[in-house]
C-alpha cells in the first residue's frame, strides 16, 4: 500500500499543485477536468481546482472575490463550463463545482431528490413555483423568472441558492443586451437538474452519496477524513466514511487520513 508521503507526491502531480504543471489551455482545462471527475473554481479545499492549476497572478491580490481570479485566465471557467460533456452545479456547499458527464451520472438520484422535494414545497413556495414553471416553460432566463413569476430579486435570489446548492436547479452565465444601449450585462439561465442532465441513473440518493464521497477522494488522491463533510451540499457522517474503509472503497494510509484506488 502506498504510505500517506507518496500519495502526497502524487496529489501534488495529478492535482497540478506546482507551476511546472500548470494548464496551457482550454483544452487542457477539459482534460484535466476528466481525469479528476470533478474540479471547483477556485482553490478552496483539497479538491483539485481549475484556477489554482493555472498558476497565475490574481487580477487584484488585495481584493476578495473576483480580484483573486487568475489575471487572464478567468474566462476559461465560462469556457470550460460550454464544454460538451461537462456540467456545473453548485453543489460543493453553494458554491461552483464542475463535473464530468461520469460524475454528474453519480450525483444524479441526490440531484433528482432535491428537485422532488423542491416540488413538494419543502425548499419554500417560491422554490416550488420556480421548478414548476421550468417544468412547463423549459430553462429561462433571470429576467424572465422575475417577470413571469413576479419575484423581486431579493426573493429570488434566496430561492435560488436553496435550489442550486441542493443540485435540484443548476445555472448557466449568459450574457444580454443592457437596457441602456450601448452595452450588456451578466445573466443567468436557470434549468432543472433533470433537463441539464437527462440521463437518469437509477439506485437511491445515499448510495450516490457513497460514490460522490469517492469519487472525491479519488480526484483529490489523499485527504484528510474531517475535511469530506465539508465538500457537499449533504451531510457526510464519519460512520459513513467508515464504511466505506470498512468495504475497501476507500483505504487509510494514516490515521485520519483516506485515499482512494487510482
Amino acid at each position: 500500500m502506498p504510505t500517506l508521503a507518496d500519495l502526497r507526491a502524487e496529489r501534488i502531480r495529478l492535482c497540478r499543485l506546482t507551476a511546472d504543471r500548470a494548464l496551457e489551455s482550454v483544452d487542457d482545462a477539459e482534460a484535466f477536468l476528466h481525469d479528476r471527475r470533478m474540479l471547483t473554481l477556485v482553490a478552496d479545499s483539497s479538491l483539485p481546482s481549475l484556477f489554482g492549476a493555472t498558476h497565475e497572478e490574481p487580477y487584484a491580490a488585495v481584493k476578495a472575490g473576483f480580484g483573486s481570479w487568475p489575471k487572464t485566465k478567468w474566462r476559461w471557467g465560462g469556457e470550460l463550463a460550454g464544454r460538451t460533456g461537462v456540467l456545473t452545479a453548485k453543489i460543493h456547499r453553494g458554491k461552483l463545482v464542475f463535473l464530468s458527464r461520469e460524475a454528474a451520472s453519480i450525483a444524479d438520484p441526490l440531484c433528482r431528490e432535491s428537485l422532488a422535494r423542491a416540488a413538494d414545497g419543502e425548499l419554500g413556495p417560491e422554490a416550488a413555483t420556480i421548478v414548476s414553471h421550468l417544468a412547463a416553460a423549459g430553462p429561462s432566463s433571470v429576467d424572465d423568472l422575475k417577470t413571469e413569476l413576479g419575484l423581486d430579486a431579493k426573493t429570488l435570489r434566496s430561492a435560488r441558492e436553496k435550489l442550486e446548492s441542493s443540485g435540484a436547479v443548476v445555472s448557466k452565465g449568459t450574457v444580454v443586451p443592457a437596457a441602456i444601449e450601448p452595452g450588456h450585462k451578466h445573466s443567468s439561465t436557470l434549468a432543472r437538474w433533470d433537463q441539464a442532465f437527462t440521463q437518469r441513473r437509477k439506485g437511491s440518493a445515499a448510495a450516490s452519496l457513497d460514490e460522490l464521497v469517492v469519487l472525491g477522494v479519488r480526484a483529490t488522491v489523499v485527504t484528510h477524513q474531517e475535511e469530506i463533510r465539508t465538500w457537499f451540499h449533504w451531510p457526510v457522517t464519519s460512520g459513513a466514511i467508515e464504511g466505506l474503509v470498512r468495504s475497501g472503497r476507500l483505504s487509510r494510509p494514516a490515521p485520519g487520513w483516506v485515499a482512494a484506488p487510482q
